[in-house]
């Protein structure tokens, strides 16, 4: 009697169960450093870079943890010079800082002017492109991206070419694409799953990579207020240091020098996750449960006993978590929430949600406080980027469906930058790691004594 498929399925799987167990102390035992990270949860040095700095904590003499504000470098700025004079002069910013990280310094006006035009004329997608779009419908813009772009790999006269000049070139359209790509996605996926009008609108010259991503996405409904809301988002997330998931992704592929288009492909994947760039999404869907399940919303007490049993497991999703709380490396602060947060309260002026506004600074204020005595634990902890971006997208206009397109589309300046000094520093090496197998050696049983 030949086994059914689907039971052959469930076997298979159930067998996996026991071989996938490998013990805690084993770990120990081998000095294994899980998710490549020290026991005291700092990160496994594993290679160099002249691009960014994620600072969250500092040393004493004797190697201990100390904690401090959190710091974000580009290119040896902090973030909040290069954010600063852009939010005083109430202008745009993504293409200069996109100008810093690619080429390691920033640029004057006529550098500036060029290379924000350069984009402008890289941002309009071949025919091809957007045939193949239309055929691609589906609700996964973040899938849909990644095959976009290995398609652009079909169409590139010079796709394999690893030199400077080359991979520049590859970079600038990527980085000029990757808005295109998304807003033509969702319009698309909105036509096939709603029924609204399939709106194709063409990149308009002269405008910001914020403002023609808005345009793309929604006609003229947005406000110059969105617009630099937008570019400020952009900003922050452009770059997170070599170690982040998506960025050591694209370092690692780069190092076996494959293809830009494949590289990109695997850091759009990595960012995809729920645990990377689609936090927050749960951190939206918790708010508006909070919003349901918690009647004051100034009541601390209320909102404390209502975190306190999320944390317990025992309300919303039971996943013991509040997102948006915590992060791997920062420990004060998040210098990138922080720059958010500012911006949020400005834009929920303008669109009448002040009160939901200060409902979520007083969720992170006693979630902090929450997490903190729920853990038993002296070491800081803070809100961090995705615990105000999605709120920010949200009151933008931006569907769920693109919030983690949005963060690629940022995150493409930092991986392409990446991936250039991955190949062309001094005596790269592809990168390999260890794993210790601790399997027992076993002796092979012929077929018929099975």
């Amino acid at each position: 009697m030949t086994m059914k498929k689907e039971y052959l399925i469930y076997k298979l799987s159930d067998e996996i169960k026991n071989t996938c167990k490998i013990p805690n102390e084993a770990f120990q035992q081998y000095g294994v450093k899980r998710g490549l990270r020290n026991e005291d949860g700092s990160g496994v040095l594993v290679g160099l870079t002249n691009i960014g700095n994620v600072v969250g904590y500092e040393r004493d003499k004797d190697g201990n943890i100390i904690s401090c504000p959190g710091r974000l470098y580009y290119r040896g700025y902090e973030l909040d010079e290069l954010v600063s004079p852009v939010l005083a002069e109430k202008r745009f910013g993504f293409e200069e800082t996109a100008y810093l990280l690619l080429s390691g310094k920033l640029p004057d006006r006529e550098e500036l002017h060029a290379f924000q035009e350069l984009l402008n004329e890289n941002m309009a997608l071949d025919h091809r492109t957007v045939v193949h779009l239309v055929d691609l419908e589906g609700s996964d813009i973040m899938n849909i991206l990644a095959r976009c772009v290995l398609e652009m790999y079909t169409f590139d006269e010079n796709p394999d070419d690893i030199s400077r000049d080359n991979l520049m070139r590859q970079s600038i359209q990527l980085i000029a694409q990757f808005p295109t790509i998304v807003a033509y996605a969702y319009n698309i996926y909105r036509h096939s799953v709603y029924g609204h009008s399939l709106n194709i609108r063409f990149p308009l010259e002269k405008k910001t990579i914020a403002e023609n991503f808005l345009y793309m996405l929604k006609g003229e409904k947005y406000t110059n207020l969105d617009a630099r809301v937008l570019d400020l988002l952009l900003i922050i997330q452009e770059e997170h240091g070599g170690g982040n998931n998506s960025t050591f992704t694209v370092r690692v592929t780069s190092s076996t020098r494959t293809d830009t288009y494949s590289s990109i492909a695997a850091g759009i994947g990595s960012l995809k996750g729920p645990l990377h760039g689609g936090a927050n999404i749960k951190v939206v869907n918790m708010f508006h449960h909070l919003k349901e399940a918690i009647v004051d919303w100034t009541n601390e007490d209320e909102i404390d006993t209502y975190l306190n049993r999320m944390l317990n497991k025992d309300a919303y999703d039971k996943s013991g978590l509040i997102y948006g709380i915590g992060h791997a490396i920062y420990t004060m602060s998040d210098p990138r929430a922080i720059e958010l947060k500012k911006l949020a309260g400005e834009l929920a002026k303008e669109k009448g949600r002040e009160k939901e506004y200060e409902f979520l600074k007083l969720i992170e204020q006693e979630g902090i406080k929450c997490v903190t005595n729920h853990r038993k634990t002296k070491k800081p902890i803070c809100a961090n980027l995705d615990f105000y971006s999605g709120f920010i997208y949200e009151m933008i206009g931006l569907p769920q469906e693109i919030y983690t397109p949005v963060f690629a589309m940022a995150r493409i300046v930092g991986w392409t930058a990446h991936r250039i000094e991955e190949l062309h520093f001094d005596n790269s090496r592809i990168i390999r790691p260890a794993y210790k197998n601790i399997q027992d050696q076993r002796n092979y049983v012929a077929l018929k004594d099975r």
